[in-house]
Parts: structure tokens; sequence; C-alpha cells
């Protein structure tokens, strides 16, 4: 193929001789200018074009030219080029101008070269013109193939992908210039993979041309090649390899391979044991391949369990077998997806069944006991060999072995083989009220076949304890203590169990009826003991010893006899023992700094309450004096003192009380001063005729007279008796607005000490006002 290397003068100086092409292999032909081109003459340059070809074999090819207008042809004009590559990619023959290329040119590496030329006269060593630059520049050949850039190529799409599915789409590059001809024009085809692919020509696109199980095949190698020159002869061409993988979708379900298991299981197994275990098949993978098992069990004896990992399931024992009652079962097994698409389900119409036939293996079985537990009553203090209660077990297996039993760690109690218990030992109540025994039953055919059943012996009280006291009593008693004095109070208990609550009776022995004490019983399971006789001597009686009998109220009852130590002691003055004992003298010494703490917080918490409560109590009185300014009004003051009421017609007459009222009613309004003087001649002659409430009448009469602290204005007191009422009427003034506003309220000052403050009060504003 003929190629041209483009050689061009940047000044821009005409050729004034013939236009050269070189071709690739041939020598320099001269031709005519190309239609268009114009030469000009600058200063003597002249230039042109020329052509060279990309890849050359030769070792020197010959480009083009340069020659000055002013050269006539006595050698004695020298060419010399300069730039980038002169001299080891471009030379100049120095005395022709001729330019040839000395190493093989690729326009893939570098598409043009910028040099410069000069001429130099010789003979006086000057440039005869100035330098240009020019550029080469390199025309391409379709020396390169197609190349693929990303491989390798892998692509994932759905089993049974319908046709015209998108897989994925390779390019190809090429390195010629796609300004050239057809060199970088590619064209796609398929080597490899008919009939299920198909590849698009132009664009490298690859589409599913036919549907494809994943199941019967998962991948595919498809061979794509790519041509340039649009597959013309002498075209270039490179291939590559696309893997499409299919991936998967749930349109199998799951299939048991069998169409029954058998299993065993023993009767002795617990609750939750794996019995065995079935598998399906499903052809899908991942997520399509999970399944869940389930069983259709009437007895609900059985139960199934899917193992994530392996897709097993797993029959597991749900209730106790037995081989006696039930040697085997015969169950259905079900499998299905656990995810389905809904597209998908016509895949999963029916699911895949199996029958599993469970035969019950019989074992020797221990001995079962005919109750959980048993429970029996003794009373304490029953002789050796006593009966307690029976236990009874049974061999569940078809040979029925007789059965042996033991009691196990417990020496009060033994078992025959018929399964009584008995003691062996005095039981006590009060030592242990109950017994938890373990008795076992053994098969005597095979005697590893054991079980056993827990026992509750409970014994019963009876009353074979005597009453004592309920501590040491150490009782001091002064030398001159008087007859009757009490120096103790006693009490007593009892270990023995009562029904009903325990009573003790308290008395002094026989030996101790002249004693110097006596002994009172308080009937409350407490007695006192006191003197009997006025003073006693140290020196002579020291300690006294009184025995006291005790009884309880048991069946039979019991008495004891307890001895009560009495010290004569030599009081104080205060007729106190305690410089004679010991125990109270550590007992007043004990008082540590935490209880007077504790004490001193409860004084002053007590003097806080005193104190809150008088202040409220003086913050109540001040409330019942307003200042004088303030506006004076009726109090009503109640005494919480019920009379008789109604019923009570001998403190009253209720028709005088309510003729009272009417006469009240129609009575003209009176002077303010002929009323009060009408209520002083009255006030002590009206309410009951006792002479009890006439009294306490008075009473409150004077201390209302008396109080210093009495409200200075009207005031109706209540004293909750229901009398025969008052003539005098109201005292209130309340309707004293339509009196006279110039009253004279001198006569108050006549009406005694109880009026003072009011005649006080209203004399002064009287005169104010005037």
């Amino acid at each position: 193929m003929n190629c041209c290397l483009l050689l061009t003068f940047m000044l821009g100086i005409p050729l004034l001789w013939p236009f050269l092409i070189a071709t690739e292999n041939s020598e320099t032909e001269e031709v005519k200018p190309p239609e268009g081109i114009h030469f000009r003459v600058k200063r003597g340059w002249m230039w042109n074009q020329f052509f060279v070809p990309e890849e050359m074999n030769k070792s020197s090819h010959h480009i083009g030219q340069l020659r000055s207008d002013l050269d006539n042809g006595n050698n004695s004009f020298q060419y010399k080029l300069l730039g980038a590559g002169a001299g080891n990619i471009f030379v100049i023959d120095e005395r022709t101008g001729d330019i040839y290329a000395v190493q093989k040119l690729d326009r893939e590496e570098q598409s043009l070269y910028t040099l410069r030329a000069q001429v130099i006269d010789t003979t006086t060593g000057r440039a005869v013109e100035p330098e240009s630059e020019f550029v080469i520049r390199v025309s391409d050949i379709n020396d390169n193939e197609p190349k693929f850039l990303d491989e390798p190529y892998e692509a994932i799409v759905p089993e049974m992908s319908p046709e015209g599915t998108l897989v994925i789409q390779v390019t190809a590059s090429d390195a010629d210039d796609p300004s050239s001809g057809n060199n970088a024009r590619l064209l796609y085809s398929l080597l490899q993979g008919q009939p299920y692919f198909s590849i698009e020509p132009t664009t490298g696109v690859i589409r599913i041309s036919s549907k494809m199980d994943r199941e019967l095949q998962d991948e595919y190698w498809v061979i794509i090649q790519a041509k340039d020159m649009i597959g013309l002869p002498g075209a270039l061409s490179g291939t590559t390899s696309v893997l499409v993988k299919l991936s998967d979708i749930n349109d199998n379900k799951p299939i048991f391979k069998d169409s029954l298991y058998r299993l065993t299981v023993s009767e002795s197994v617990p609750i939750g044991t794996s019995i065995g275990k079935i598998m399906a098949y499903d052809n899908d993978i991942g997520e399509n391949a999970e399944m869940d098992y389930s069983i259709e069990d009437d007895s609900k004896t059985f139960d199934i369990i899917t193992n994530n990992e392996t897709q097993e399931g797993i029959v597991i024992l749900r209730k106790k077998v037995d081989f006696e009652h039930q040697n085997y079962y015969h169950i259905r097994a079900k499998v299905k997806n656990r995810q389905v698409d809904e597209q998908l389900r016509i895949y999963h119409s029916e699911a895949s069944t199996t029958f599993i036939k469970i035969q019950v293996e019989d074992v020797d079985e221990p001995p079962v006991f005919l109750l959980p537990y048993y429970v029996f009553e003794i009373f304490e203090g029953s002789p050796l060999g006593s009966f307690v209660g029976v236990v009874s077990a049974i061999d569940p297996d078809q040979r029925n072995s007789p059965i042996g039993y033991s009691v196990t760690r417990s020496k009060m109690f033994s078992i025959d083989d018929n399964g009584t218990i008995f003691t062996t030992n005095p039981l006590d109540r009060e030592i242990s009220a109950w017994y938890n025994l373990s008795v076992t039953a053994t098969e005597k055919y095979d005697v590893e076949q054991i079980s056993g059943v827990p026992v509750y012996v409970q014994v019963l009280n009876i009353n074979d304890h005597a009453p004592e006291f309920s501590e040491y009593y150490e009782i001091y008693v002064c030398e001159n203590a008087a007859s009757g004095q009490v120096i103790q109070t006693i009490s007593a208990v009892d270990r023995d169990e009562s029904v009903e609550d325990h009573h003790f009776y308290f008395n002094l022995s026989m030996e101790e009826k002249n004693s110097s004490f006596i002994i009172i019983d308080n009937q409350d399971n407490t007695a006192v003991i006191l003197t009997n006789r006025t003073g006693f001597s140290l020196q002579e009686e020291p300690v006294f010893y009184v025995s006291i009998l005790i009884t309880d109220n048991g069946i039979p009852p019991l008495t004891s006899t307890n001895t009560l130590t009495i010290h004569i002691c030599d009081c104080d003055d205060n007729g106190s023992t305690q410089t004679c004992s010991n125990k109270d003298l550590m007992l007043s010494m004990g008082f540590k700094a935490e209880v007077i703490i504790a004490i001193l917080i409860c004084i002053i918490i007590i003097f806080g309450f005193i104190f809150l409560i008088l202040g409220l109590k003086q913050r109540r009185k001040e409330t019942l004096f307003p200042e004088k300014g303030e506006d004076f009004r009726e109090n009503i003051f109640r005494y919480d003192d019920e009379g008789g009421g109604e019923e009570d017609t001998e403190a009253f007459d209720i028709v005088e009380l309510r003729s009272s009222a009417v006469m009240r009613e129609r009575k003209a309004r009176r002077t303010p001063r002929a009323e009060i003087r009408s209520l002083c001649r009255q006030s002590l002659q009206v309410g009951p005729d006792s002479a009890i409430f006439r009294k306490f009448i008075l009473e409150k009469l004077e201390e209302a007279d008396t109080d210093p602290c009495a409200p200075p204005f009207d005031s109706l007191q209540t004293y909750a008796f229901e009398g025969t009422g008052s003539l005098a009427g109201s005292l209130s003034s309340l309707g004293s607005v339509v009196s006279d506003q110039d009253e004279n309220y001198d006569y108050l000052n006549e009406l005694g000490p109880r009026f003072k403050r009011l005649a006080c009060m209203f004399g002064s504003a009287m005169q104010s006002n005037n």
C-alpha cells in the first residue's frame, strides 16, 4: 500500500520546482502540483509537501528535498536540519538538501515531527536565509488489529430468560487513525455460542437467542471476533471470550427420592430426641433450594424440623412412646420450598410427599410407682415396728418382674418386700416433725432396673413435754420489803405443739404453802410473785428457793416443778436492788452514745411540735382581733355540748320554743337600749330548769365577761341547748341599719362590766363622729 509523507515549511515559502511524492518501496517520482496549490517565491526559499510511508522496510527512505532558489549549483551552499529527530530519525544531504528517514516510523507512537531548516553559504560562513520551521506528519496505514481492552468478560443472566434478553456488550479498540479510510471501522461477529446467543455487528451487544436451563448447563463460553476495515479483504481481526453464567430461579420443587422411610425409636428415649432423618432433593441452589418439612400425625407423637445447613428433615419425638401401648406408627411427610415467587408458583402447585413408618422398640423399663409421691402420718412415741404406710410399684414390661423395695439414707424407717414402711427407732416430734425418705424399687429379674419415689412422713404431736420457765429468773428482794410487794412476773413455754393455744396454770408446790412468797396466776400464761411477809434478813436467810408448779392444757395435762431463786438484797435508801444485781448494773452502764443521741433527738422533736402548736395558736388569736379601722362583723361561737334533743321534754317545752319564735316575728323593733336592758333582765331566767344547765350557762357568761381576748363586737354564742328561747329577742346588729343614726350609747356604761368594752368602743365612735 502506497503512503506519502507530508513535509510542510511553516514559513510558507512557495516551492518553484516540481511536487514530489515518495511511496513505500519506490523511488521518488516527479509529479505535477495538485490543482489548487499555488507556489510563491520569497527570499529564495522554496517549499512543498512530501509523503513518506508509515512503516518502511528500508534502512533509509527519501522523503523530499530542500533547495534554495539562490542555489546556482556551484555547491557553495550547505543545508542543515535542526530540531527533535534531526540526525537520528531524519538526515539531510548538506549538498543537495535531500531529506531521508533513517528509522522506522510509527504513527501510533508519534504522528508528527517539528523540524527547522537552515542554508549556509560555505564561502562566507553566513546563513543565506533565516531558519524555517516545518512539520513532518506521518500518514496512517492499517497496521494495528482490533483489541478488547476490558477482558476478561463475564456475564450473569437468569436461566430461562426469554429471547432478546441483554447479556453484555463487548467493545474493541483499533489504534489506527479512524479518519484514514476504514482502518479503524470495526465489525463484530460470533465465532462460538450459537444457537443460544447472538451479537449485533456494529455495537457488540450480545443477546439471548434461545432459552437455557441452568440445571442442564450452568455456564457458556462465547467467542467474539472484531474485524477492522468493516471486514473487507486484508482486514485485521481480534477475538475475545465471554463467560456467561446462568443464575438460578426457583423453577424446581423439592422431591422425595424414596416413597417410604423406615425409622425406629426406643420407648426409653426422652422427649425431644432425634429418631431419624429424611431427605428431599431440589435441583435449584441457594435460597431457592431452602425447604420446610411437615408431617401429618394425628397422635401428635412426632414432629419434624429442618436442618438449614443440610436441608434434611429431622424427625423428633414429641411425646413418650410405649411399646406395650402401641408398637408402630405410620405418618405422612410433606416438603415444599420456603420462598417461592408469585410468577413461579406454577412449578410448585403440588407438594411432594412420602410416608414414614416408625417401629417402637421394646426395652426393659424400670418399675413404675403408682403415685408420684407418698405422704404418711404417725404419732411420736410410737413403739418400734409401728406401721407407717404402704408404697407400690409395678413392672411395666410384659414379663411383669417381681419388685423389691428399700429405704435409702434413713435409720428411722424400714420397708419390706410388700412395700410396707415401719419404724425402727423412736420418733420425737420436737426433734424432727418431718422425715423425707427415698424409697427405691428394684426388679428382681434385672437388678439394674431401679426407680425411686419420695415419701414424706409427718410425726404427729402428743403431749410428752411439761411446760417450763420461758427464761432463767434471778430475783432480788429488799430486806425491808413490805408484804404483798410484787417482785417478779414469770411466764412459761411448752415445746409440744397444741391444737389450741397453750394455756398454763401456775401454783406453789405443797411445801411452799406457808412460804414467805405467794404467787398469783394472771390467767394469761403469766404469774406474779409477791412477798408474803414484811422484812427479810440478809444474814439469816440470804437466798430463798421457791418451787412453782406449771400445768399445761394438753391431753393428758402435764405438770412440771420449777424453782425460783430469790436473793435478799441490802437495798439503798430508795429501795432499789440495783446495787445487788450485776445484770441491772451492766444494763445501766450499757447505754451507748447512739441511744443517748436518739433520746435527745426525740426531745428536740417534741419541743419543736410544742413551739409549732403555740405559734399556730398565737396566729389564730391575732386573726380574732382585727385592727380598729376594719369593719366589725358578727362572729358565731359554737360549743359542742349537746342537750337532750327534742325528746327531752323535762329540760324545756318545745311548744314554748315555737311560740316564742312566733312572738319574735310579731314584735315591733325596739330601740337598742330597751333590747339590751330586757336581755339583762331575762338572760338569767330563760333556758332549762335544770340547775346543771343553768350553772353551765352562768359559767360561760362569766368566762365571756372576764376574758380579755373576747371580741369587741356583737357576738352570738351558741351552747347547743334547745331551751325555751329568749324573750329578749336578737342582740344582733344586723337589723340596726334602720335605727336612728344619732342613738346615744351612754346607757351601756350602766349595764356592768360585761358591756364595758362595748360602751367604750361605741362611745368613742360617737365622739369622733361629733
